[in-house]
């Protein structure tokens, strides 16, 4: 049997098939463009591959590295984030690797 999450999704995160879009709460500028919210694909197995491969054993920059590769957005961009946005966005990432009973498409069948 799988085990979902039952967190409610939170307001400032949309889930789609493609991945997950953030409001951030600080208007950040992210590619020279002020925005308040940031679109994060959803990862391939590829993408994290890549991103284990560039960071060695350091988790803080693979997990930086993966973040600017699903989102499109440079890693000094991703640095001058709000620590309260960056949470976000790690939320979002959650979102995106595990699975969601409000996101699964079958409901949970025991057995």
């Amino acid at each position: 049997m799988t085990t979902l999450d039952k967190t409610p999704i939170p307001a400032w995160l949309t889930l789609s098939d493609e991945g997950v879009t953030v409001m951030l709460r600080y208007a950040s500028e992210l590619n020279h463009v002020k925005t308040d919210s940031l679109f994060m694909r959803a990862p391939t197995v590829r993408d994290v591959r890549a991103a284990v491969a560039t960071s060695g054993n350091d988790a803080e920059k693979r997990e930086m590295s993966l973040f600017s590769s699903l989102t499109g957005v440079g890693v000094k961009d991703l640095e001058a984030l709000k620590l309260l946005d960056w949470g976000r966005l790690q939320e979002g990432y959650f979102r995106l690797v595990n699975e969601d009973e409000l996101h699964a498409q079958n409901p949970q069948v025991p057995g």
